[in-house]
């Protein structure tokens, strides 16, 4: 499981300005103003499109089309952000750090952008530094995700040995969204593993598959749990779930074999 980061979709629908009509066209000189609108409105227009072509797994044709956007408007935040990921899916950190930074410092108290840096300097092992970002994060009073920013962070302090702040950062993601998916299976995944303490963990994973969200980590984790508590049944039940509905998973191969010794 991997730090989550937001939609692609979001993050073009978050900072868009709506774009002003004229009406038709106009003589005399463009005003400063619907100059501007008409550059936002075509760097998101080529985002967009860039958006789509990446999801189709066309990145040079996404690329073409994000330097199109930033020509329309060098300071368009989603493309940046949408350019920062896309470096990231050919493996250029470097490329993907500038248009990370370049979204932060265009809009420095903005949630979303302060979170996609976090999640991209813990991924690549600045977990110090990462937590400025999700704090900053979480500062902002009109971000819609914190819970998001909380569960990023819990992670990355996991990934550094500590459990107990990472425990309490999920706990602030809960708290705030009590169906946040990764953060329950994230915090009984710790519970089970790190705290040695199945019976915490299979409150929190009992109430992450109450959400019908069922996936090859959650099962397998249940499994286990249920195992540990000498609950045999209720591993087979888990075991079985993960065989009908993840067959081809890792997990469900791990079942396998550990059944077969």
């Amino acid at each position: 499981m991997r730090l989550e980061r937001i939609l692609l979709a979001a993050c073009l629908g978050a900072s868009l300005t709506a774009c002003v009509s004229t009406g038709g066209s106009q003589e005399g000189p463009t005003p400063r103003a619907s100059r501007s609108e008409n550059a936002q409105e075509g760097a998101r227009v080529h985002t967009e499109l860039a958006q789509s072509y990446m999801q189709n797994g066309d990145m040079q044709d996404a690329m073409i089309k994000l330097n199109k956007a930033l020509q329309f408007d060098p300071n368009y935040v989603p493309a940046h952000t949408v350019m920062a990921v896309l470096y990231e899916r050919i493996s250029n950190p470097v490329e993907a750090e500038k248009h990370y930074r370049k979204a932060v410092a265009l809009d420095p108290s903005k949630g979303d952008t302060n979170n996609n840096l976090g999640a991209f300097l813990c991924k690549t092992g600045r977990a110090a530094e990462a937590a400025q970002y999700f704090q900053k994060a979480v500062a902002d009073p009109f971000y819609q995700t914190p819970a998001l920013a909380w569960t990023n962070a819990g992670r990355c302090l996991e990934g550094t040995g500590d459990v107990a702040g990472a425990e309490d950062d999920y706990r602030k993601a809960i708290t705030l969204d009590p169906q946040n998916a990764e953060a329950l299976l994230q915090i009984a995944s710790l519970l089970y593993s790190k705290q040695n303490d199945p019976f915490r963990a299979r409150a929190f994973l009992q109430r992450y598959d109450a959400l019908g969200q069922p996936s090859p980590d959650g099962l397998k984790l249940g499994h286990d749990i249920e195992l540990r508590l000498g609950n045999k049944d209720a591993a087979r039940n888990y075991s079985r779930r993960l065989q009908s509905q993840f067959p081809d998973s890792e997990q469900a191969r791990a079942i396998d074999s550990t059944a077969s010794q």
